[in-house]
């Protein structure tokens, strides 16, 4: 499951409210070790989510770097690219 959470800081364009919560909520299907929980933890899953996705906006944000930032275009292609050679 935690594979899909990518890196979200230092790109340019900054990354979306979606793609925070998008890896928000792989991170607690990760720790929760459901992809969908139940009626009765319904509520405590949704609230975790968007705790967690909070707190990685907080993150993101605060953080300061020297380098540059990087390119999604250029990220995707060297991701597929070693996806590729991995599954060549």
């Amino acid at each position: 499951m935690c594979r899909n959470i990518k890196t979200l800081a230092n790109f340019e364009p900054a990354a979306t409210d979606a793609e925070i919560r998008a890896s928000a909520l792989q991170f607690v299907r990760k720790l929760s070790g459901t992809t969908r929980p139940s009626r009765a933890n319904e509520a405590a899953f949704d609230r975790a989510v968007e705790e967690v996705a909070a707190a990685a906006q907080r993150l993101i944000q605060s953080l300061t770097t020297t380098a540059a930032p990087r390119n999604r275009e250029e990220e995707f292609r060297k991701a597929r690219e070693r996806s590729l050679k991995r599954f060549a």
